[in-house]
């Protein structure tokens, strides 16, 4: 006890020196010093915390004053694997409230980063909590609130809210021996938290799909992140109904009809956001299968200069956007990040002088000031019905979500040679492919090469985490596939060492490869005549378009992806 109050003394008589040590070191100035002094004073706030919200001292600063002051190690919490038996100690809402993230646990000493390690009055708290001796380290690096997103995962606490929904017998069975449809099963409290918790971590985890698929032992959920599936937890068979019939009652679906598959959408108040959701289920041969498409405005919809265009070809393709009339064709295959391209399109034309109209199946995002469609063939709107009632309506600028049939692909470029700029995706490998899929879908090639502006041909790639990249010799096959695209010997490229911000996988996020095709005359002629896709290639090449593989090496080369990114995504293509 008499130690714990000559520490405690010692800290006090510590923080009292804070400000003389900053001004000493000349890392504040006089007058911020005072400023941030009178705020603490008035407000009852500790003076580090006014220091750093009036960005008087960064982060790292007051990390190294604290580390000097009091002895506090400090920690990289880009590069700190924090481990979960430390988590576990610390209730999330408590590590929130107070800005500290639990980092390891040695014997009865529980590692705490922490902003403010003078606080002894958290300190005190978390020692309670914990039942351990706290040790308060400062972040040297890294955000402690983007290190708690990371490492408070919600998967376990679903576990405890499913455990409640059936027997442990249940959960041992291959399949419910009852049924769970009731209302009073579906609208079971841990039920609707379960699921809430299943949104709310797949949001936090940028997920793009929310996979529920039952398997023999349980139903296995996987989140798909920057386009690689990632297992989150697998729940026992006997909560498979009641968790996917509490979905389908959000998303306004059957619940009842379980054989043939139905679509659904739906939208919920995710961390503060309003996020959208798209619900599609299917029956196998261990019950239904559930994939929820994550609809968050905010990470998806990008200004045209973000989606990873080389300026060169960005100029191009806004020049593109802006004429007058004709058609933009978008191609790559399901998640390519077509959609995304065509929105962020849309964004670049000014829809206060121009009516622009859409036909969507489904309509992922709203948008304000655009009239947009939703394909429904109960009620006979497809995309050739929709796309002619939109003819009718003034329009200037059309986006059709996708050619798909001889009549859509024909009435688009019937509106493209009539006076209006159609934006439009289409399933094809490459550029010239958009082209050639047009006219094997029955377009004659001379309305093709009078309508078609230009293609644009993508995949998306994960990109380098800028928090944990460095320096690495990459294997000789990687080192081959860049050497034989690029024409130059390159061993050593970026590569993310894994870290908290990208779940140690070494990406984060990401990035659109491209490859535009604007037609000239000499390509209209090759069209015009169905020369094969081999020559109208070399005369792309030859007017000066870049290839994906070479775009993609090309960000390679830059370290915003990898080498072995780019064959993974795109090296399919012949």
């Amino acid at each position: 006890m008499q130690q714990d109050i000559v520490m405690e003394q010692s800290r006090v008589g510590q923080q009292r020196d804070l400000g003389q040590i900053l001004l000493d070191g000349a890392l504040i100035r006089p007058e911020d010093l005072a400023t941030a002094q009178e705020i603490s004073r008035s407000s009852g706030r500790k003076l580090p915390l006014v220091l750093l919200e009036n960005k008087f001292v960064t982060q790292e600063t007051l990390s190294t004053v604290f580390s000097f002051q009091l002895g506090v190690p400090t920690v990289d919490l880009n590069q700190y694997k924090v481990k979960p038996e430390a988590v576990a100690l610390i209730p999330e809402n408590v590590a929130r409230e107070h800005n500290v993230i639990p980092l390891s646990v040695e014997g009865d000493t529980l590692l705490v980063c922490m902003s403010d390690p003078t606080d002894l009055q958290v300190i005190d708290s978390l020692s309670v909590i914990s039942r351990k001796n706290i040790r308060p380290a400062v972040p040297l690096r890294g955000d402690i609130r983007a290190s708690l997103d990371s490492n408070y995962r919600l998967t376990t606490k679903i576990e405890e809210q499913i455990s409640q929904v059936v027997s442990a017998a249940q959960a041992q069975a291959r399949v419910a021996p009852e049924p769970l449809l009731a209302p009073e099963a579906i609208s079971q409290a841990p039920v609707v938290k379960a699921v809430d918790m299943l949104l709310t971590q797949a949001v936090k985890d940028r997920a793009s799909d929310i996979h529920l698929e039952p398997q023999e032992k349980g139903l296995k959920v996987r989140y798909r992140i920057d386009g690689i599936l990632h297992e989150a937890v697998t729940l026992p068979p006997g909560v498979q109904n009641a968790l996917i019939s509490r979905i389908k009652v959000m998303a306004n679906m059957n619940i009842a009809e379980k054989r043939r598959s139905q679509d659904g959408q739906m939208s919920a108040n995710v961390a503060g956001r309003q996020i959208d959701f798209r619900v599609a289920t299917v029956e196998t041969s261990y019950g239904e299968m559930m994939v929820i498409r994550v609809l968050d405005k905010s990470l998806s919809v990008l200004n045209i200069s973000d989606i990873g265009l080389s300026e060169n070809v960005l100029e191009s393709y806004k020049r593109a956007l802006q004429s007058a009339f004709g058609m933009v064709l978008i191609s790559g295959p399901t998640g390519s990040g077509k959609t995304t391209s065509l929105y962020a399109s849309v964004g670049q034309l000014n829809p206060r002088e121009q009516n622009i109209m859409s036909i969507e199946d489904p309509i992922e995002y709203h948008f304000k000031d655009i009239n947009q469609i939703q394909v429904n063939t109960q009620a006979g709107i497809t995309f050739a019905s929709g796309l002619r009632a939109i003819l009718r309506l003034d329009p200037d600028i059309i986006l059709v979500g996708e050619i798909r049939d001889n009549e859509t692909a024909n009435v688009a470029i019937n509106a493209a040679l009539t006076g209006h700029m159609v934006l439009t995706s289409i399933h094809a490998n490459d550029a010239i492919g958009a082209i050639v899929r047009q006219i094997d879908l029955g377009v004659e090639p001379f309305l093709v090469t009078s309508g078609v502006v230009a293609s644009l041909s993508q995949r998306l790639v994960r990109k380098v985490c800028p928090y944990c990249k460095q320096i690495r010799t990459v294997s000789p096959e990687e080192a081959m596939a860049y050497q034989q695209e690029m024409g130059e010997v390159k061993t050593d490229f970026y590569y993310g060492r894994g870290c908290n911000f990208c779940a140690h996988t070494g990406y984060l996020g990401r990035v659109g490869v491209f490859e535009f095709l604007p037609l000239t005359d000499q390509l209209r002629s090759l069209i015009l005549r169905r020369a094969p896709a081999a020559e109208i290639k070399a005369q792309a090449l030859k007017e000066g378009m870049i290839t994906m593989r070479r775009d993609g090496m090309l960000k390679a080369r830059n370290g915003i992806t990898t080498p072995r990114e780019v064959i993974r995504s795109v090296f399919t293509i012949g």
